[in-house]
């Protein structure tokens, strides 16, 4: 007898099967489901603390760094060109595939740069080669966006996310956990060689299961190609209003989460281990967070919950302070689950923002606008916070090991608290007001 799938509760099976009689439909919840865990699986290998300690072993500045970490931002405005080549190419199951498997394909490459170059060439060509990569993955992420807005049936979004986050996320400790063990048992080159081939691997499985996906029909905005259509979003002033504020927390957050792993490896000299063990209990909270966001979601709107989340990632930067006082580890721990809250609050609940208060037709124009928009942003906050550890190295030591992380999530609080609830509030009323 099949044994049933059961998460925080809820029995995975019976929810595909009760609620969906459609097979077509079924199938592409299942398949969502289970392409996530290979790209889950890459993402956490080559990304996140692993790739600072890649970049940290190929030599590589806080600076460089910086500018690493905010090209994936950079790229998402890749989404705007797609948004109109979806008007064109309507096969999105077909387009998603090649691009997801061209992006993960490119970022394994990178592996082979110290193999093929001088060392010289080694950090302009990690630089070109990511960016090509992340192209790819940022241009097909609208298309992805689009296609999962007409799988899953609106009144179960909240929970079928949550759920999928869940599972994605358990993968990604679990990934983090074993493979900071492997750089400690294996320091250097041998270690990362065999990370690069367990992704090789995961990209044929991604791939596979890419294939799998359901396929709806596409519906066309109208009109083909013209500037009306990426004007659209901007007359949406709810919308806009939203992701402007979105876009400003965004720049300031970015000058200094996105180097936490620098932070903690190179200033506070963590080993691999202890820096994956504490981002692994950020996934482990992320993870049961979304089952919480997902079932608060069903009682209030995205819009309104996104304003909780903004408090608390300030407070994730600003409980570094307590470094003067306390264990680091014991601080980076409080506030890497601070994070695990407040990010997994705000990735399920931006992305159900935007594909419940955005028309059907228009969708994907306005990802693609609110990518470029928080991608610009994104991009330049990293590059900001690798200069300004650049620029700490004769200050206090204070200043460089908590300081800057510190005083950016003062800079956080202040518009997430007198900001964030005036403008959602108003989009909200001004939403109902125009329905």
């Amino acid at each position: 007898m099949t044994k049933r799938i059961r998460i925080a509760g809820l029995d995975i099976q019976r929810l595909l099967r009760s609620r969906f009689n459609d097979s077509e439909t079924r199938r592409g919840l299942r398949a969502s489901l289970i392409e996530g865990i290979p790209a889950t699986i890459i993402a956490n290998l080559l990304g996140g603390p692993l790739q600072t300690a890649f970049l940290l072993y190929l030599g590589f500045q806080s600076e460089q760094i910086g500018l690493i970490a905010a090209i994936p931002s950079l790229t998402l405005l890749a989404q705007i060109f797609m948004a109109f080549a979806m008007e064109r190419w309507r096969d999105r199951r077909k387009v998603a595939t090649m691009l997801g498997v061209g992006h993960r394909t490119m970022w394994i490459c990178t592996g082979l740069i110290p193999l093929l170059f001088p060392h010289a060439a080694w950090a302009p060509m990690y630089m070109l080669v990511f960016l090509c990569s992340f192209t790819l993955g940022q241009a097909g992420g609208v298309i992805w966006t689009s296609l999962m807005a007409d799988i899953v049936p609106p009144p179960v979004r909240g929970r079928y996310f949550g759920i999928r986050n869940t599972i994605h996320w358990a993968v990604a400790s679990l990934t983090l956990l074993i493979g900071g063990q492997l750089m400690d048992w294996l320091p250097g080159g041998r270690g990362f060689t065999i990370l690069f081939v367990v992704c090789a691997l995961c990209v044929v499985w991604n791939g596979i299961e890419l294939s799998r996906y359901a396929n709806p029909p596409y519906e066309s905005a109208g009109g083909g190609l013209s500037a009306s259509l990426i004007l659209k979003p901007f007359r949406d002033r709810p919308f806009l209003s939203a992701a402007s504020f979105i876009t400003l927390f965004i720049l300031i957050q970015n000058v200094v989460v996105p180097l936490y792993a620098y932070a903690m490896l190179n200033l506070l000299n963590l080993s691999y281990s202890s820096v994956t063990l504490i981002t692994m209990i950020q996934n482990i909270v992320m993870m049961v967070s979304y089952i919480f966001w997902g079932n608060l979601n069903a009682r209030f709107s995205a819009r309104r919950l996104l304003t909780w989340t903004f408090p608390i990632i300030a407070l994730t930067c600003i409980v570094w302070f307590g470094m003067a006082a306390l264990p680091v580890v014991l601080v980076l721990g409080l506030s890497h689950v601070l994070l695990g809250i407040g990010l997994g609050g705000y990735n399920l609940l931006v992305f159900n923002f935007l594909i419940g208060d955005t028309p059907k037709s228009d969708r994907p124009i306005y990802i693609a606008v609110f990518s470029a928009l928080t991608g610009i942003a994104g991009f330049v906050g990293p590059n900001i916070g690798g200069w300004l550890f650049k620029a700490a190295n004769d200050a206090p030591s204070w200043l460089q090991d908590y300081g800057i992380v510190g005083l950016t999530g003062f800079a956080l609080l202040v518009p997430a608290v007198a900001i964030a609830p005036f403008v959602f509030r108003n989009a909200r009323s001004s939403k109902e007001k125009a329905s």
